[in-house]
């Protein structure tokens, strides 16, 4: 019962919410510079920060790795990069920005410990042009490590499930969640807030199903914590409609980069075919982005989505193939002998490193990569701002890049006065992955310290509104232990909604009206409108969600999550006339892209007072040639 609750009010200066990669790199930037202004800083994670976010399982590649030092590349290299591979849309000034400090922080994890694969004259060995190798099964704890020395334990919360912002006019002063392990209500006081709670997986349906149920190729535990605490604080939001599905391999999401990258491996359809040649005129239809060099990631997908839907299928990736020929081109039996042992190691390790269930998939269909092919298949759309997808909150730049209506004072502050953003909670600036995401924690930290510094105020706080906040949040605890005897079956009852039955219900209305696996992705306004109502729907039954324990009240606000995450993508979509995005989804009512009218930013923004959605564009500033 809610009643039985114990308030635990925690004041600070900054509050970092979230335990991944861009949290972690908040809390080594903002303790340098809070210690010099005599601040406090304080990080929550719903998780232990050793083992939090999307690198928890281990990592095979740092994805962003500009090497400017080197003179490998240059910055205008990676912004054009970034803003191909989305179709044109993207905040160039926040991709440049995490570009010209990441190999900073590349260089910090190779300090702090991390094995970073190196060649015989002492370079960095390259996935390809922008990926280093590296050993990462315990990447994460080494990064949390650094963080967790940094800002000191006795001011981390672990377990601790943030739900709601707590809002003073247009400024976001706190945030307030339960306890995960006790029953304990907390309510965060700060002067600043830095978002960094990754994005949303099982928003829609995933083609694992029974025993597999679960299963994803992003954390299932990220469940739109970003979207929902931006959204409800009333921050304007970008790219919502900008959902990522990734090819991996089917049934274990194991990754393909390394395969397709350093083992210069193809794909192939069921009948041999190389979709990548033989679908290439399509290829036309969508110029300019149809001509650059890498095709983009969305691109590819649709090349071997339209053999999928021509019964081309099952697609595979051509292991055997690859590594037969790296084998041949060694030179003699002994040399070969020794290749296929360093290429076996290395294709187990890729798995080993971050997704082990891969390795057990292979063993239990006795696949030896070096003699057959194994199935890849397109995953459910996931929501991200950090790897090919972009949706996020609208932030501020950097002074000396953003364009004068991209900045409105500190980088990384959402349209919320002291809210800022970072990682999968910062939106538009795709690929910055796992040491983008950290880089972008540490720009988004600093810029939030000179926030406080800047405003030093006291900030206000409704004892109502905590009340309040407190018995809406634990409200699923009293709905279950008023009305679970009412039925044989505590998880079937009219009175209520347990959080798992509310799972699948927004994930059927996902799959099948906003383009889901089911559907091919395709979608359209018809549907799209059609599953707007159910959402709704969904939403009233919301304050029905029941719950016996901790456990499943944590379950029950993270669908709640998910939801909000839904409708924002929903909206926008509909907004969006016309399709950019092939292969991540396909608008059949307006099939083709639209430069003239649609090269621009879709955003959206809720009105917590009103209860009302608003969309706008927002223009697209090309600071690169």
């Amino acid at each position: 019962m809610k009643s039985n609750f114990e308030v635990k009010e925690v004041n600070t200066d900054l509050l970092i919410l979230g335990g991944g990669m861009a949290a972690c790199g908040a809390a080594v930037e903002a303790s340098y510079w809070a210690k010099k202004h005599g601040l406090k800083v304080t990080l929550v994670d719903k998780a232990a920060v050793d083992r939090s976010g999307a690198v928890a399982m281990g990592l095979s590649a740092i994805n962003q790795y500009v090497g400017l030092r080197d003179g490998q590349n240059t910055l205008e290299d990676y912004v054009k990069y970034v803003r191909n591979d989305l179709m044109g849309i993207t905040r160039e000034d926040l991709v440049a920005n995490i570009a010209r400090h990441v190999d900073s922080t590349v260089h910090l994890f190779e300090k702090w410990g991390l094995p970073i694969w190196k060649d015989e004259k002492g370079a960095y060995v390259h996935e390809g042009r922008w990926q280093l190798m590296i050993n990462g099964e315990s990447y994460k704890v080494i990064v949390a490590e650094a963080a967790k020395n940094a800002i000191g334990m006795e001011n981390i919360y672990e377990r601790i499930f943030i739900v709601a912002p707590i809002m003073d006019g247009n400024t976001c002063t706190g945030a307030v969640g339960f306890s995960v392990r006790e029953e304990t209500f907390y309510v965060f006081k700060a002067k600043a807030v830095l978002v960094a709670m990754g994005g949303a997986v099982h928003v829609f349906k995933p083609r694992s199903s029974g025993e597999g149920l679960g299963r994803a190729w992003y954390p299932p535990w990220n469940s739109g914590s970003s979207a929902y605490f931006t959204l409800k604080a009333g921050a304007e939001m970008t790219c919502q409609e900008v959902r990522f599905i990734p090819v991996r391999f089917k049934d274990a999401y194991g990754p393909v980069g390394a395969w397709f990258l350093l083992f210069k491996s193809r794909a192939t359809n069921g009948m041999g075919g190389d979709y990548m040649v033989e679908r290439k005129p399509e290829l036309e239809n969508w110029i300019p982005y149809g001509h650059v060099k890498p095709v983009p990631a969305n691109l590819r997908n649709w090349l071997m989505m339209l053999d999928v839907m021509e019964g081309k299928g099952p697609i595979y990736m051509r292991t055997e193939e690859a590594i037969g020929k790296i084998v041949a081109e060694a030179g003699d039996e002994k040399a070969a002998k020794k290749k296929l042992k360093e290429l076996e190691s290395e294709a187990w390790e890729d798995f080993l490193d971050m997704t082990i269930s891969q390795a057990i998939l292979w063993a239990a269909q006795n696949i030896a990569p070096d003699q057959i092919a194994s199935e890849i298949a397109a995953a459910e759309p996931y929501f991200i701002g950090s790897h090919s997808g972009a949706s996020g909150a609208w932030v501020s730049g950097p002074k000396d890049l953003a364009p004068d209506d991209y900045y409105w004072g500190y980088a990384n502050m959402s349209t919320v006065q002291g809210l800022f953003c970072a990682g999968d909670a910062s939106g538009a600036s795709s690929h910055k992955f796992s040491s983008g995401s950290h880089a972008e924690g540490r720009i988004a930290a600093k810029a939030a310290v000179d926030f406080i510094v800047d405003n030093p105020g006291e900030r206000k706080y409704d004892a109502k509104v905590l009340e309040d906040l407190k018995n809406e949040i634990l409200c699923p605890l009293d709905n279950y232990e008023t009305n679970y005897q009412k039925t044989s079956d505590p998880a079937i009852n009219p009175e209520y909604i347990i959080p798992k039955m509310f799972m699948f219900r927004l994930q059927k209305i996902m799959d099948e009206y906003a383009g889901g696996v089911s559907s091919q992705f395709k979608t359209s306004k018809a549907l799209l409108n059609r599953g707007l109502e159910l959402l709704n729907f969904l939403r009233e039954d919301s304050k029905k969600l029941a719950a016996p324990d901790l456990h499943e009240l944590m379950r029950c606000w993270e669908n709640v999550q998910r939801m909000w995450q839904a409708e924002a993508h929903v909206r926008t979509m509909l907004f969006r006339e016309e399709t950019r995005w092939p292969g991540y989804y396909f608008r059949s009512d307006t099939p083709k892209m639209d430069q003239e009218n649609w090269k621009v930013f879709a955003n959206c923004k809720y009105d917590p007072s009103a209860d009302k959605w608003e969309m706008m564009k927002r223009p697209i500033h090309q600071i690169v040639d």
